[in-house]
């Protein structure tokens, strides 16, 4: 593994646990749901081998955390 696609993955494992973060602040009842679709979506693009693709995917990602993590402090959560 090169420099770079050390740095990547090192980009894409801290997406992860910055989504398992905030999924931690969900309620109770949609907590679980939000995980396993977390986990999904890690497990379907974990043999993707298009860095292209896995830095759109990490900038998407990132999008959709941000999204989520205004609407829980919309929501008092």
């Amino acid at each position: 593994m090169d420099l770079r696609d050390f740095l990547l993955r090192a980009r894409v494992l801290k997406l992860y646990r910055k989504a398992l973060r905030i999924s931690g602040r969900a309620p109770t009842s949609a907590r679980a749901d939000l995980r396993q679709t977390i986990r999904r979506e890690m497990e379907n693009n974990r043999n993707c081998n298009d860095k292209q693709r896995i830095r759109f995917l990490i900038s998407e990602g990132l999008n959709k955390l941000k999204g989520l993590d205004e609407m829980l402090d919309m929501q008092g959560y």
